[in-house]
């Protein structure tokens, strides 16, 4: 008799245990929730500067931060981004063909769309009629003018916002022709995911693949979250009757059927996605982008519901699992290429906030 209460109490200790965590979950969902997780992670960030305000990592930071502004509304973002923009006085990076340069100058044009202030967009303006004047130098393993994966995040949305901005289809253009060559260079059809590099690559002539200790292709996580963020900020920008749309769209279904396979019980994706066993924990920054890219899916009808939208409410929960009590998002990959670098609770990257802030501004939009 008393082994039986004793399993009763149990069971009884167990249910109230799923009962509880069942309602903390959905707390993270509210939209009150979302915002004020949101605020907090930025204010945190915008105390703890790191790198160039012009840098990529900020360029991904920034896109987040503009769309915690359109998210919340609030004045004091708005604030924060201008003075960024005139700390760089409105200017992308120095290297002129360099996408991660360009980053940051999507958050400049979103912001010119609100304010209408020419001074956000005109820098760019004059970088890229230099660009597109001036031959790129290649090299072995850069062959290619966007010729690592996460450029793809970097470049393509930044021409095309400048392009629809400007009612200029040439941006629109050269986005596209420097966009299918990365994808002819690193896309694996087989895999449905973006080698890092031609480092990254098998079968390539001259090149020895480098291999996951399980044996398998190297297929890094952020930089393939890094595509899907690009392809949905590319596909959201091009118009309707825009004749390569369609290649975006399919580019980007194929990823997220491919992506939901390889997420993790915990709702995380790890930094390596073929041998997650080799990389325990879960990572962060591309944790983040595949939950924004998913749910904006979900939100504009491309992706079904049904299949995709408990993935985004997995990754959401173990995504606001990652967020240390001062509000920092923890388990993010330092700068690298590729899955090896070591990160703990405490690795924290601008990048990894911007991809959270991404990510709640569409979970929030889930119905």
């Amino acid at each position: 008799m008393n082994k039986l209460i004793s399993i009763f109490l149990v069971l009884i200790i167990l249910s109230g245990s799923a009962f509880a965590q069942k309602a903390e979950n959905k707390k993270l969902f509210k939209d009150s929730y979302i915002k004020k997780t949101m605020t907090k992670a930025l204010d945190w960030q915008l105390k703890n500067p790191k790198h160039a305000l012009y840098d990529w990592t900020n360029g991904a930071f920034y896109a987040g931060v503009f769309a915690a502004y359109e998210t919340t509304g609030s004045k004091k973002i708005w604030n924060a981004m201008y003075e960024m923009g005139e700390a760089n006085q409105w200017k992308p990076g120095p290297r002129l063909h360099h996408a991660d340069d360009h980053a940051i100058c999507q958050t400049y044009i979103d912001m010119y769309r609100v304010s209408g202030e020419r001074k956000m967009i005109q820098p760019f303006i004059e970088t890229m009629d230099k660009f597109m004047v001036t031959p790129y130098e290649t090299g072995e393993i850069r062959p290619i003018t966007w010729w690592w994966c996460d450029a793809l995040f970097m470049g393509p949305a930044a021409f095309i916002k400048l392009g629809i901005t400007l009612k200029d289809n040439k941006y629109l253009e050269l986005n596209d022709k420097l966009f299918k060559e990365c994808y002819n260079l690193l896309y694996d059809k087989e895999e449905q995911l973006y080698a890092r590099d031609m480092k990254y690559k098998w079968n390539e002539p001259g090149i020895t693949p480098m291999k996951e200790a399980n044996g398998k292709k190297i297929f890094w996580s952020r930089g393939n979250g890094w595509v899907m963020g690009g392809l949905v900020r590319t596909i959201s920008e091009l118009p309707k009757d825009w004749p390569t749309r369609g290649f975006y769209i399919q580019n980007y279904k194929e990823m997220a059927e491919k992506i939901i396979t390889l997420q993790q019980a915990d709702g995380l994706w790890r930094s390596s996605l073929l041998d997650p066993g080799s990389y325990p924990g879960g990572e962060a920054s591309g944790t983040g982008f595949y939950t924004y890219a998913l749910a904006w899916g979900i939100n504009n009808g491309i992706l079904d519901k049904s299949t995709y939208l408990p993935v985004v409410e997995k990754a959401w929960v173990g995504l606001n699992g990652l967020i240390q009590p001062d509000g920092y998002m923890g388990w993010t990959q330092p700068i690298g290429a590729d899955p090896k670098k070591n990160f703990t609770a405490e690795s924290w990257e601008v990048y990894g906030t911007g991809a959270f802030l991404l990510a709640g501004s569409e979970v929030i939009k889930l119905e």
